[in-house]
């Protein structure tokens, strides 16, 4: 029988997600299924939660990786802290605080946006002078805006809302595991991200962690949590304590995959892996510039793992990519919204960030472009 499968062939990822896995994960991912709630598998269920504090620099003992990709772990977030006519701030210049925006009005929040230029971070003085007028329930933002490479002041934001009742909501879907997170430092009362990006593990868990001021507002609650999968309030009693609670079947050797990531960044180091991460991005960035093309982001609010690019006039964005692709075996990602057509986004996350890759991507623009 034909098996597309063996026709797959390996694909350096340098878009905006998924990453490029390693070896070690795709050998983990592979070991045998054992039961969800089997002991052994208990044990690395809390070995996963340990080393994501240290990932997260956090004490918060509601920090696990929810079933599902990033998106769900988004929608986790919401869920379980708002509730109908809850006034929220979603600070946004990008997707993904769309999305945000999108995601707590559909829970009956009262939504009120900040917007910014895509492609330029969140201004903390307008910040300000939004919450200086009202109070909120929650402010939500992006701390890696994906669609655009904005890195957005998130510890700022967090002294802002220091010593308020106010729960500070971030997405760092994008930045775990690429540049620091400080989670209980800068104040964030719930987080959430996804395996695909700088974890380099492939899609399908999303690391979240709820501070002890979060848990309170959630088991505050005057309704039920109307999303019975991602109840965290159900979830907790699954992933803590000697005795686990069926609650849904967890994607076991997705977890292998996770724990295995962990320990891949661990072992090297989080300061060596952000390091990496920056070091690559200027080899990147100067490439670019002898190749005559530019970033679209200001110098100082550049992520490094996500690289926007202005494409010349007269070039073919599209054919590029697709000649990149098939030619090269390499995909980077296209612009979206107001910037579709007019940035790739080059993804150097996790372990695609390596000098080889940069080196082997600036090669093939130089070809294809000319």
């Amino acid at each position: 029988m034909h098996n597309l499968l063996d026709n797959i062939q390996e694909i350096l990822l340098m878009g905006p997600g998924p990453s490029s896995v390693p070896p070690s994960v795709s050998q983990a991912m592979a070991k045998p299924t054992i039961g969800h709630l089997d002991p052994y598998f208990i044990k690395i269920m809390d070995e996963i939660k340990e080393r994501l504090r240290t990932v997260l620099n956090t004490g918060n003992e509601l920090t696990i990786p929810m079933s599902g990709t990033g998106s769900a772990g988004m929608e986790a977030a919401f869920v379980n802290l708002i509730e109908k006519d809850d006034p929220v701030l979603i600070i946004k210049n990008g997707v993904f605080g769309t999305r945000m925006e999108d995601v707590a009005g559909r829970l009956g929040a009262d939504v009120d946006t900040l917007e910014f230029e895509w492609g330029t971070p969140v201004r903390v003085d307008q910040v300000k002078a939004k919450l200086d007028h009202k109070k909120y329930a929650i402010v939500a933002v992006v701390h890696a805006e994906t669609s655009t490479g904005v890195l957005n002041p998130v510890a700022e934001i967090g002294e802002l809302l220091r010593g308020t009742e106010t729960i500070y909501l971030v997405d760092a879907v994008t930045s775990l595991g690429g540049i620091e997170i400080r989670m209980d430092d800068w104040g964030i009362d719930a987080l959430y991200s996804g395996t695909q990006k700088c974890l380099s593990c492939p899609p399908g868990l999303a690391p979240l962690s709820f501070s002890p001021k979060a848990v309170a507002k959630l088991e505050a609650r005057k309704t039920k949590v109307p999303n019975w999968y991602l109840d965290l309030t159900l979830i907790m009693s699954y992933w803590k304590g000697a005795s686990r609670a069926y609650h849904h079947t967890a994607p076991i050797n997705m977890h292998y995959g996770l724990y295995q990531a962990l320990q891949v960044i661990l072992e090297e180091g989080l300061d060596a892996v952000y390091t990496r991460h920056l070091e690559n991005h200027k080899l990147l960035v100067q490439g670019l510039a002898d190749l005559g093309l530019d970033m679209l982001v200001e110098e100082q609010s550049r992520l490094p793992m996500l690289n926007s690019v202005k494409i010349p006039a007269g070039v073919d964005e599209a054919g590029i990519r697709s000649n990149l692709l098939t030619k090269h075996k390499i995909e980077i990602g296209a612009g979206l919204g107001p910037l579709a057509g007019k940035i790739w986004r080059i993804g150097l996350m996790g372990h695609t960030a390596r000098p080889e890759n940069v080196h082997r991507l600036l090669e093939a623009l130089k070809q294809e472009i000319g």
